[in-house]
């Protein structure tokens, strides 16, 4: 059978993703549902990529923006985007945006108000919903806006065009119980729904067939898993269930909240060998009276307890955080306590921001708002500490042993450099220098260990090889997924050309062990 398909007339797509690593896990999902109706990624038709702009469109017909409402200004910022794709639109007839994610569920059919050419908008509770929600913007020749007020499908059921062959996103549960001030999460993502640990593991345990080694659990609040069916240590089962997994090398979670953050996690993390000695441990201030005002339900002393237990059972663990800067009503004294803690602390690194109101959560209406002369004075001070900090704890790593897992698109100058780059397996970013005339090099997936010979503010160069010091390649089943990737994409690209038979796809079977 051969493709009489001309690759012009196949209908494409491309999905860009903002935010957190929820929104990542949903694109993927969003990417699973375009393939399975039968539209192709806009990479593996050149000639329609070839018409990209710079409004991001990417050359492709169907363009899917899953939004996030946490950055600053995100609804400007989405407008601002949408107001430079008119007119690619207006230029390509046929061409479908459409908008998901957490922006499209608190605005809804306001952004077709606001931005009349979008076709589709769609919110986190039904993503299932896309590419009928298209059809039907098409056949109608008018926005078709569909928003849930509750989960109706479970993204994990849904199809996934997975973006790693050697990684791979795992979601444990969705929505979130807290109700931070700062805070449209709960309001958009709704409360929080566990899924069952067989279903999970079961998940796993097929990404791992597929060829994955690394896996990361994602929840908003990861450590209170469980408590929909009644189990408050489920969350430390899984993480060593997750250990019996042959062929699974690298776990890792986020996020955590502190105050249900507890001791046996903690033993899970250091007696579970694929479990990684990383953990991403929101901080969000070190002052209680604006923790306390943030309505976050733990305390600084509480915070560093902590830090404490991680760092006695696992001595080499690297500990990130996040920290909001200029929280309304933060005094110069609140700051300061902020900094203490992360002096205290010795972060590996930090996600610092400046607060910015969110419409619909209670801090937006706080009449004490922080100027924001203040505020972003603050945050450069507490930028520059931890930047100071994250050099001084990486300078320690200079001459140790480190193994990382290779990644694809991590080291943007890797080729100027003749380097490779992955993550260490405390999650660290790492440069590796190549040894001369070695063929081939490591792939994406492949496993390296070289010694650490500088340290950078954000990452490590370990260029031991370049003296004829370590430099280790371990070949990877994820290595071998990533090449077979590659030739895959490559033969579809011939297919979607018309260059090549069609190929006839047959899925495997995943054989649970007894």
């Amino acid at each position: 059978m051969t493709n009489t398909q001309g690759s012009s007339e196949l209908k494409t797509y491309a999905v860009r993703t903002l935010g957190c690593q929820m929104n990542v896990h949903d694109s993927e999902r969003l990417a699973g549902l375009l393939d399975d109706a039968g539209v192709v990624p806009v990479e593996l038709v050149p000639e329609k990529a070839a018409r990209a702009t710079e409004a991001g469109d990417q050359g492709a017909d169907i363009l899917v923006i899953n939004t996030c409402s946490v950055r600053e200004n995100a609804a400007n910022k989405l407008f601002g985007h949408l107001g430079q794709l008119k007119a690619v639109k207006d230029s390509r007839p046929g061409m479908q945006i459409a908008v998901g994610g957490c922006l499209a569920q608190q605005l809804r059919e306001g952004i077709v108000e606001r931005a009349p050419w979008v076709d589709v908008v769609l919110g986190t509770h039904n993503l299932d919903v896309l590419p009928a929600l298209l059809e039907r913007a098409r056949h109608n020749k008018k926005a078709a806006v569909e928003i849930e007020e509750s989960l109706k499908v479970f993204p994990s059921t849904l199809p996934t065009h997975r973006e790693s062959a050697y990684a791979g996103w795992v979601s444990i549960s969705v929505g979130c119980n807290n109700t931070c001030t700062f805070c449209i999460v709960p309001h958009l993502r709704g409360k929080e729904r566990d899924r069952r640990p067989g279903e999970i593991l079961s998940e796993i345990e097929a990404v791992v067939s597929q060829g994955a080694i690394e896996v990361t659990l994602l929840g908003q609040n990861v450590n209170s898993y469980g408590v929909g069916f009644g189990d408050r240590g489920a969350f430390a089962k899984l993480l060593r269930a997750c250990g019996d997994i042959e062929g699974l090398e690298r776990v890792r979670f986020t996020s955590p909240h502190p105050a249900a953050f507890t001791d046996d996690v903690i033993d899970a993390m250091a007696e579970t060998p694929n479990v990684m000695p990383s953990l991403h441990m929101p901080l969000q201030s070190g002052s209680d009276a604006v923790l306390r005002a943030m309505r976050r339900s733990y305390r600084s002393a509480k915070f560093l307890g902590i830090l404490d237990r991680v760092r006695e059972r696992i001595p080499h663990a690297a500990i990130t955080t996040d920290i909001i800067v200029g929280f309304p009503g933060e005094t110069e004294e609140d700051f300061q306590a902020t900094l203490d803690i992360v002096e205290k602390s010795r972060f590996a690194s930090a996600f610092t921001f400046l607060y910015s109101p969110r419409p619909g959560t209670p801090a937006a209406d706080m009449d004490n708002q922080v100027p924001a002369e203040v505020a972003s004075e603050r945050y450069q001070r507490l930028h520059e500490l931890q930047k100071r900090i994250t050099l001084e704890e990486n300078e320690k790593l200079v001459g140790q042993r480190v193994d990382v897992l290779i990644a694809s698109g991590e080291g943007r100058k890797d080729a100027a450099t003749a380097r490779i780059t992955g993550r260490a397996a405390d999650n660290r970013l790492v440069h590796i220098a190549l040894p001369n005339e070695l063929a081939p090099q490591p792939r994406p997936g492949d496993m390296v260990s070289a010694i650490v010979t500088h340290a950078a503010p954000s990452h490590l160069v370990a260029d031991s090889a370049l003296d004829g010091g370590l430099f280790e390649v371990r070949p990877t089943r994820a290595g071998d997924a990533y090449e077979s990737g590659e030739r895959r994409k490559a033969q579809l690209a011939e297919e979607a050309a018309g260059r090549a038979p069609v190929s006839l796809g047959i899925p495997g079977i995943l054989v649970r062990k007894n």
